[in-house]
């Protein structure tokens, strides 16, 4: 599934998307996959911006929002 669709599905579905699929899109906006500290995932973009994920399918819509937030920021 291509980024443009994926984040159409982020925007549509928000309560069912995977951890995988929310990972592809971070990774296409420059968030580099930093660490994973039990079931919490760490990204971090070249400003030094962090965000936690829980890695679990599918996510919950609060992961979700905060990173269309944060990729709609980048424009």
């Amino acid at each position: 599934m291509d980024i443009k669709k994926l984040i159409e599905k982020m925007n549509r579905q928000p309560n069912g998307v995977r951890f995988a699929e929310a990972a592809k899109v971070l990774d296409y906006f420059g968030y580099e996959f930093v660490r994973q500290k039990g079931s919490h995932a760490h990204f971090m973009n070249e400003k030094g911006e962090l965000i936690t994920i829980k890695v679990e399918n599918p996510l919950k819509k609060a992961y979700i929002m905060d990173i269309l937030r944060r990729i709609s920021e980048k424009g």
